[in-house]
């Protein structure tokens, strides 16, 4: 069942609203910035939860889901975030698309598109007259975590919405950065990242040198490692093997250039024409690639997840 067929419902009895989010699917980061025309088109959706004990206009969190589509623990933490009195909406990239998940092959729709689903949901919600539209941050967890950190990049994001248009701060939670833009500059939104130092999916170094990128840039960045923590460890226990996983580990960053072109590993020349598949298949035949890997964590792992979490929403919305 899609997410937008079932009914959800929190215990203060709050019931998510069904939004429609006018997107795209773009093929790579080039065409965004340099063909939006040419994108197909997609209709996204997700779910809004509005707290009914506090005033509008409302700040509003994002959540947005990774690999395995939207789970209990991203619903566990929207509804965490209404109870604390912001409004809350958790983004489906993956039912509009027939995907289900993208663990055993992510090029199954392209990392811009996860992107450009952020920023098109961005446009729907400032709309609404129930949200301020000065306070909205986006969450986004493994997949989602590098939605939302592309979606503050300004070369990205001003590409799409205009100029210092965007998000007022951004919690990436245990992201992959396998792909970065040279110009890694955020303007004024603030950056988060959450991640623990044993993640078997993706590489804290890679992350903790984007984030370094971000902080030369002049950008207002912060990371913690949570030690033995691995992916995906705001789930809480059991711990999970995903057998099916295909990952990369070690593989070398994939540098975007202003345009948004792909810098092939092996290259120092943009190249308009490469996509995800290309960078991904070079990966694997380099011998980076690996199966498997682990995801949930200890009850102390989540509950610190959630501290982090709503301290910060605290913090930089109010």
């Amino acid at each position: 069942m899609r997410f937008r067929d079932q009914s959800i419902r929190f215990a203060s009895g709050i019931i998510g609203e069904n939004i429609e989010i006018d997107s795209a699917s773009p093929a790579n980061f080039y065409q965004v910035i340099n063909a939006p025309a040419e994108m197909p088109c997609t209709t996204v959706d997700g779910k809004l939860f509005l707290p009914v004990a506090f005033k509008a206009p409302l700040p509003l969190v994002m959540v947005c889901p990774g690999s395995l589509g939207v789970a209990d623990s991203h619903l566990a933490h929207a509804e965490a975030l209404s109870d604390a009195g912001f409004a809350s909406f958790v983004l489906d990239s993956f039912g509009a698309r027939n995907v289900t998940s993208t663990v055993a092959n992510q090029t199954q729709f392209s990392f811009a598109a996860s992107a450009y689903d952020v920023l098109a949901a961005f446009e729907t919600l400032v709309e609404r007259p129930e949200i301020d539209a000065h306070r909205i941050g986006a969450q986004g967890h493994s997949r989602g975590g590098s939605a939302v950190l592309t979606a503050a990049t300004r070369r990205f994001a001003d590409a799409v919405l205009g100029n210092g248009k965007g998000l007022k701060a951004v919690l990436p939670a245990y992201p992959w950065s396998g792909q970065q833009f040279l110009d890694p500059r955020v303007g004024g939104t603030e950056v988060r990242v959450l991640m623990g130092d044993r993640d078997d999916w993706c590489s804290a170094a890679q992350v903790q040198a984007h984030v370094q990128a971000i902080r030369l840039s002049r950008g207002i960045v912060s990371m913690r490692l949570f030690s033995g923590a691995g992916h995906g460890f705001d789930r809480g226990p059991p711990f999970e093997d995903v057998p099916e996983a295909s990952v990369t580990v070690a593989a070398p960053t994939t540098y975007l250039a202003d345009d948004g072109a792909m810098i092939h590993p092996l290259s120092e020349i943009p190249d308009p024409t490469l996509v995800d598949r290309d960078v991904m298949v070079y990966a694997l035949k380099a011998g980076y690639g690996s199966k498997g890997a682990k995801v949930g964590g200890t009850e102390e792992d989540a509950l610190g997840f959630r501290e982090e979490m709503l301290a910060f929403w605290r913090r930089v919305l109010g």
